[in-house]
């Protein structure tokens, strides 16, 4: 197989999630490389030394050569104020010559592309995290209507029925936009599906990411099964 395009992630340590969501999403003809940083917790501390880390591990990628880099911690993305965020995206890009998004300002961004302002949200995260989430959002100039967690931190173990339930549970009437946090929360199956029964488009961190990772590089194609912002933005 000839590889037309190479993309390279970085995430962290603990995600069994990211890699293999975009893995799927990119099909045969794109290669996906990933370093990882160590993280363990969910602390506001280790969530923000993660992106100290971040300069080291996109370095690391460009000597592959890779087209574009994700730096895939959402989490720690929703720290900073949206300015910040996009500022590490750009302190990557210059460092290393190669395009470089982050995933909550590619969020952000795929959010605005549905033409989307009033949004619920579903995450894993604990409640303090959650209200650094809705911070976010609301300085990117969205209306949060709900948002929910499960409080915990095994991300990764969380069943399709537990994700599906919460989805539905953030949803109000006046929801144009679901978005579904956490780059090691098992989503991209369940798009389609949950963009079917609420009648709204779904963004998630993975999908969100990829797209943002792809567009940087003025990549427009179309991912079955990842729903309508793929479609339509």
């Amino acid at each position: 197989m000839n590889w037309q395009t190479k993309l390279g992630i970085i995430v962290p340590s603990w995600n069994t999630v990211m890699e293999y969501e975009f893995q799927r999403m990119a099909g045969p003809s794109t290669s996906v490389h990933s370093q990882r940083i160590k993280h363990t917790d969910d602390s506001e501390k280790s969530l923000l030394w993660l992106s100290t880390q971040a300069p080291d591990a996109a370095t690391l990628l460009s000597h592959a050569k890779v087209h574009a880099i994700c730096h895939g911690c959402t989490a720690s993305g929703f720290l900073k104020t949206p300015q910040e965020d996009l500022a590490q995206a750009q302190e990557l890009t210059e460092l290393t010559g190669i395009p470089c998004v982050t995933s909550a300002s590619s969020i952000a961004g795929a959010i605005k592309a549905l033409g989307a302002r009033k949004i619920s949200v579903a995450s894993p995260y604990e409640p303090w995290l959650n209200e650094r989430v809705k911070l976010y959002l609301e300085q990117a100039g969205f209306e949060v209507l709900a948002i929910a967690g499960l409080g915990t931190q095994a991300h990764g173990s969380i069943s399709a029925p537990v994700i599906k339930a919460l989805a539905h549970e953030v949803m109000r009437e006046e929801t144009e936009a679901l978005f579904i946090s956490c780059s090691n929360f098992r989503t991209l199956a369940l798009i389609t599906e949950l963009e079917q029964e609420t009648g709204r488009p779904v963004v998630t961190s993975n999908q969100a990411s990829m797209w943002g990772t792809l567009r940087s590089i003025g990549d427009q194609r179309e991912v079955e099964g990842a729903g309508h912002l793929f479609k339509q933005a």
